[in-house]
């Protein structure tokens, strides 16, 4: 019994453990027009796009929807 809680508890730190390693990662996708060349746009920890490691202090959505809508072309 004593084994199996013990196990029990090491699958449940492990897992807790890679689900926060999760959080912490920043996903960018690239995004180009005829006016600019390429550039990466990041969605941070806190929902929002990052252009050049500089917040924009708008959401991710937000801001490729604004870029989509203006002609540039986004995808990962």
């Amino acid at each position: 019994m004593m084994k199996r809680l013990i196990f029990l508890f090491a699958v449940i730190s492990t897992i807790s453990v890679s689900s926060c390693k999760k959080d912490d990662a920043v996903s960018c996708t690239s995004c180009s027009s005829p006016e600019t060349s390429s550039f990466e746009v990041c969605e941070e920890n806190d929902g929002n796009a990052s252009v050049n490691g500089q917040n924009t202090g708008t959401p991710y959505g937000t801001y490729i929807l604004g870029l989509e809508n203006a002609g540039a072309s986004c995808g990962n």
